[in-house]
């Protein structure tokens, strides 16, 4: 089965900058107006790639988890000594209660 795309080039270039932004500042990041110009080329880069990917046919394909058998690594689960709540929180100033004091959602 091939899937087309909905996401038009026109339409990708007007999305991409003002979701650069959004990303930024959810993160916290601030960028400069040319960090954001680079990255929302970036980005169309990437999608662009993905475009290509999404035009070849699968159909008859099995999917492929991991191209090389591997072994989960095991190992033992020793119980060692922890944090002190003290030594935990020492490093910030976001803490209440014993919890660690995220921005509000």
């Amino acid at each position: 089965m091939v899937t087309k795309s909905f996401i038009t080039p026109n339409i990708l270039r007007m999305v991409e900058k003002t979701e650069v932004k959004k990303v930024s500042e959810n993160a916290r990041i601030n960028l400069s107006e040319e960090e954001t110009e680079k990255f929302s080329k970036e980005f169309e880069t990437i999608l662009e790639v993905f475009n290509k990917l999404e035009e070849i046919d699968t159909e008859n394909v099995e999917p492929a988890f991991h191209p090389i058998d591997v072994e989960p690594e095991k190992r033992e689960d020793n119980e060692e000594e922890t944090l002190t709540e003290e030594e935990v929180f020492q490093n910030t100033e976001n803490e209440e209660e014993g919890w660690f004091k995220g921005p509000s959602a």
